[in-house]
């Protein structure tokens, strides 16, 4: 009966300390909505947005209309005779319109912002993705924070026994004051760990508040005996060969690439002739004081006019040699993107796969560690055992049960990676993750 109250206790403990908890999934949206980085990012992609309508209008036709009013007084003073003077008004009203018929230079520039337009929506989707990766490594930041912290604490609780067993031992003779020192030794260095502990919790703790722009509270905790699957595909050449073609920074700098090769091409139109298509129409009177004679006239004009450049000091073929020089600089970059974005593929691959293979080995240790720490415990109460020993079979299991933590969350982290490094990163790859965690 009270072995059943007391876990009855225990359960009732471990709902309410979970009861209300966030999960990843909820960590994330708050994220959408406060975090300054991607607030900053949705802001620039829709100033993006507007580069293709300026663009266009290069190539529009422009539309202005122009009116004036204007008053004249003249004197005339001859060497012998009477002054004359004489007044006249007049207002005239235009409306022009221009046209250009061939500009490649202008289209050139239609082109590129055509381009900068992808870029933004690219540079978008990377914020999105690195923000994924940030919730995500803040997230699993405070769970590891809080299991060393618990795992500490627990270190402690046994320490302290172990302290006040070899007090116990002492006083009555079958120890000697050497076991004591030692358990007070180890006590005290927890202490000092779970205090380090608890400062650390608090600093992961506010990196995530950082991102999500409040407390986050109590966060879903994985579930026990989970298991991490491998990468698909398995090959880790697949999963470089994506991240050569679309990691966001491969992309981003193709799309730069082809911006540099249209400048190349916009520069090379200053040699080329314009072609231009003009009109107007408008309204003018007058009248003159002297003579009384009023009239309104309309003139309308429409033509074409060419403009050929001959001689521009040297400008132009400079600005071609430069614009070639600034492709040859993009064509590098690309190259260096994809070189890259291979390497961080291939990084995080290596950390899932060696990140498993260090979970299995740590869950065996932790078996072990246990087992050890069992039978020194029983070795130590039959007198076979000093408390030296219980002490360090203690500190190996603490360290082997927040080493298993550390490698499984490391190892969730590294697969959110190594998809944000091949470009496929997607909300239901969280979602995925937030299917792990104790709901």
């Amino acid at each position: 009966m009270r072995k059943s109250i007391l876990a009855t206790f225990i359960a009732t403990a471990f709902f309410s300390l979970n009861a209300g908890a966030v999960d990843l999934i909820q960590v994330y949206k708050d994220a959408l909505a406060n975090d300054a980085q991607f607030s900053s990012a949705r802001a620039a992609r829709l100033a993006g947005a507007e580069r293709s309508v300026q663009g266009r209008s290069v190539l529009l036709p422009r539309v202005g209309l122009s009116g004036g009013v204007s008053k004249t007084h003249s004197e005339f003073n001859p060497d012998a005779g009477k002054a004359v003077t004489s007044n006249s008004t007049g207002n005239s009203l235009t409306l022009s319109m221009s046209q250009p018929l061939f500009n490649l230079g202008n289209w050139e520039s239609y082109e590129q912002s055509k381009l900068s337009v992808v870029i933004s929506d690219i540079q978008f989707a990377q914020a999105q993705q690195d923000l994924m990766l940030r919730v995500a490594q803040a997230y699993f930041d405070v769970l590891a924070a809080e299991n060393t912290l618990k795992t500490l604490q627990d270190q402690k609780v046994a320490t302290a026994e172990q302290l006040a067993s070899a007090k116990r031992n002492f006083e009555v003779g079958t120890q000697t004051i050497t076991d004591t020192h030692e358990a007070q030794s180890a006590f005290d260095l927890v202490t000092a760990q779970v205090l380090a502990g608890e400062g650390d919790l608090e600093v992961k703790r506010a990196a995530l508040r950082q991102i999500i722009g409040k407390d986050a509270g109590n966060l879903a905790r994985l579930k026990d005996g989970i298991q991490l699957n491998s990468p698909v595909p398995a090959q880790m050449n697949e999963w470089v060969a994506t991240a050569e073609k679309q990691n966001f920074g491969v992309t981003i700098s193709q799309a730069s690439l082809e911006v540099a090769q249209r400048e190349i091409k916009k520069s090379r139109a200053g040699h080329l002739p314009t072609i231009d298509l003009s009109a107007s129409t408008g309204r003018s009177s007058g009248s003159s004081g002297t003579s009384a004679v009023t009239g309104v006239s309309r003139p309308t004009t429409i033509g074409v006019s060419v403009n050929i450049p001959l001689f521009a000091g040297f400008g132009t073929d400079s600005r071609v040699r430069e614009t070639i020089a600034l492709e040859d600089k993009a064509r590098n970059d690309l190259e260096n993107a994809r070189r890259t974005a291979a390497q961080s593929a291939r990084q995080a691959y290596i950390g899932v796969v060696s990140g498993l293979a260090q979970i299995k080995a740590f869950e065996a240790a932790e078996i072990s560690s246990q087992s050890a720490l069992d039978s020194t415990k029983l070795g130590y109460q039959v007198g076979v055992r000093i408390n030296i020993d219980v002490l360090n079979a203690q500190q190996k299991l603490s360290n082997t049960r927040q080493s298993l933590a550390k490698a499984r969350y490391d190892n969730i982290v590294n697969g959110l990676r190594l998809k944000a490094a091949a470009g496929t990163l997607k909300e239901t790859d969280l979602a995925d993750v937030n299917t792990l965690l104790a709901q």
